[in-house]
């Protein structure tokens, strides 16, 4: 950037014969002007470069090295859409300005515009064939263009990555490309890394509050993070700004229906209408795969109805898909755990217990828990483990179902009933007791 942002610096014409003395005098002021640009531009002063710049402009408005030289200040600025119009302007005034047609094609590069960039780059090469600023700017924007269609073929294809990766490489040659960022933003939103995505929309939205597609990416990441209510609203204003922005249409119908099936299955489960709330979660399921978190909360409470349905095995398939797309989901491990626990799948209901147990016991260390009790969390998930070890023991299990004494085996058979095991492992009421009763418990409403 800096070489084409080199200022041209051209003496003025002699006067020609005739000529009156006022507009020589004038032409002295604009290039006294230009000087003085010149020396702030040199200094990297830049603002005070472009003032001085327009007041030769104003004086002399049809000299193509002001334009020039504005452009190349407007370009060191960061401000390419201004630069772009001084630098059109100026080869307008004076095709022939090599300088000119340079800075047109780095700001239509930095922009974004491989293509006019590329036959602003042309053009010098018409102007001077040996001119290696435009041979390798020429290349550049083929490599913008090449990165552009791998990137569309890729994003079709879903694989996000590889678009991310692509448009980290055109950005290199094109820094002020909305569109580069808005893609790359909604890869990264795709791919569940939000606040990178926020960031990149964040970012844009400040230089430019109305960008439709930047709000889009907004209500994106926060639609993705099951905030349904705060995305239609930035879905809602991507589309004041651009109503006929599709992709912000579809996810804004598609987040309220989520948002209304979600909480009719929702109602219907609280009146008792499992078979119904069974019908509206699956029609929720069916309506955004995309959206990972939302779609792992009706999993999870589609295998909360299943189990009151005592279709105990889907309501355990429901968890483990649940689990499938949120790994941290707490609920759904646990509702899973007290499903092979109805079936009598202990091994299976103690790995659940471990992976809850193993999570809480992180964010104990996290929230500046003691030493002591990490300990004896650590020796309730013991005992338990235990407890579980025996019920999975086939001949165990039968000597307690036949009510022979266990004791010694180390435990006690009070230790076997499941809500007694979870209150001894969590310090707090049953799987589902649907209540909050203090530190260590959960809080079991529906997603």
């Amino acid at each position: 950037m800096a070489a084409a942002a080199e200022c041209d610096v051209i003496m003025a014409a002699p006067e020609g014969p005739g000529e009156p003395e006022s507009e020589e005098e004038t032409r002295r002021e604009a290039e006294s002007f230009k000087e003085q640009g010149n020396a702030y531009y040199a200094k990297k002063d830049y603002n005070e470069a472009y003032n001085y710049y327009t007041k030769a402009i104003d004086t002399c408005p049809n000299n193509a090295s002001y334009y020039g030289n504005r452009a190349a200040t407007l370009m060191m600025l960061g401000r390419f859409r201004e630069a772009l119009a001084d630098a059109q302007q100026s080869v307008r005034l004076d095709d022939s300005f090599v300088r000119g047609h340079l800075r047109e094609g780095k700001c239509h590069l930095s922009l974004g515009n491989a293509m006019a960039a590329s036959r602003c780059f042309q053009r010098v090469l018409e102007l001077d064939h040996k001119n290696t600023q435009a041979q390798q700017e020429l290349k550049n924007a083929s490599t913008v263009l090449e990165y552009e269609k791998i990137a569309e073929v890729d994003f079709e294809k879903r694989d996000f990555r590889k678009v991310v990766f692509c448009m980290d490489r055109a950005l290199e040659f094109a820094p002020a490309c909305h569109r580069f960022k808005i893609l790359k933003a909604e890869c990264l939103a795709l791919l569940g890394r939000y606040p990178e995505a926020q960031s990149v929309a964040s970012d844009i939205l400040r230089m430019d509050s109305t960008n439709a597609d930047a709000l889009y990416v907004r209500g994106l990441c926060l639609y993705y993070e099951d905030c349904i209510e705060k995305a239609v609203q930035f879905f809602v204003q991507a589309l004041r700004m651009a109503p006929d922005h599709e992709k912000a249409c579809l996810a804004c119908r598609n987040a309220k229906a989520l948002k209304a099936k979600k909480e009719d299955g929702n109602k219907a489960f609280k009146e008792g209408n499992y078979k119904l709330a069974h019908e509206l979660y699956t029609e929720a399921l069916g309506i955004d795969p995309n959206n990972i978190k939302t779609n792992a909360k009706l999993y999870c409470n589609r295998g909360t109805v299943n189990s009151k349905l005592r279709k105990l095995e889907e309501a355990i398939d429901d968890c483990t898909n649940a689990v499938k797309l949120d790994d941290t989901y707490i609920k759904a491990y646990l509702r899973r755990a007290q499903c092979y626990m109805d079936t009598e799948q202990y091994e299976d209901a103690v790995r659940d217990y471990e992976k809850v147990y193993q999570t809480e016991k992180t964010k104990d260390r996290h929230s500046g828990a003691s030493a002591e009790v990490q300990k004896e969390e650590e020796k309730k998930f013991k005992e338990v483990g235990e407890a579980f070890t025996i019920l999975s023991d086939p001949k165990k299990k039968a000597r307690y179902d036949s009510g022979q004494d266990l004791e010694e085996d180390g435990l006690n058979t009070a230790d076997f009933d499941a809500n007694n095991i979870f209150k001894a492992f969590f310090g707090g009421p049953g799987v589902f007791s649907f209540e909050a009763s203090g530190p260590g418990n959960f809080f079991f409403q529906f997603g």
